[in-house]
């Protein structure tokens, strides 16, 4: 596991663990790997309330929820199904925010999708951002990308709802005369 995700899975651990809110995962191209790299951080159980793997669109409709007339519209590699991948597994796991993937991490693609393609999208049910990787690097390359950048995007969403004090905020306040 590369040190950087390691650095964002204590960062993830910082904010969960001091405000009480709970984390889950949904993941289709990257196989678990995010929830492996959460859970590398002792400490994780307090707030990771697991995660699936939903590869195959049945995964996807059967275990989330996912329409199967919207994976048919829009295809599994959409922005649209990351999203109601989101919303599935909170639901399903009962958390106040979700991590979803979903992708062509290669060596083959479906409908005129390139290898390489990969939404992410993380947050609640009432906000969801989303983010599309492009570009084929190999499968491997294309995975471990896809982990970091949805870590990534993750902490930034966290950070912002949940900023850190600044070094001024820290300082004793001057009494009152």
């Amino acid at each position: 596991m590369e040190f950087e995700s390691k650095v964002l899975s204590k960062e993830i651990l910082y904010h969960l663990y001091e405000t009480g809110k709970t984390l889950a995962t949904a993941e289709s191209c990257t196989s678990g790997q995010i929830g492996e790299v959460i859970t590398s951080v002792p400490g994780a159980s307090a707030y990771y309330r697991g995660g699936t793997i939903c590869y195959s669109d049945f995964a996807k409709t059967k275990v989330l929820g996912v329409d199967a007339d919207l994976i048919k519209e829009k295809n599994a590699v959409s922005e649209e199904v990351a999203k109601e991948m989101v919303k599935g597994i909170i639901d399903l796991m009962e958390s106040d925010f979700a991590i979803a993937t979903t992708g062509f991490a290669g060596p083959g693609a479906d409908a005129g999708i390139p290898v390489g393609t990969i939404w992410i999208a993380c947050g609640t049910k009432d906000e969801i951002r989303t983010m599309k990787l492009e570009g084929d690097e190999g499968r491997e390359e294309n995975l471990r990308n896809a982990t970091y950048r949805a870590m990534q995007m993750f902490v930034q969403y966290l950070n912002e709802l949940y900023p850190a004090p600044s070094d001024i905020d820290q300082l004793p306040k001057p009494e009152a005369k």
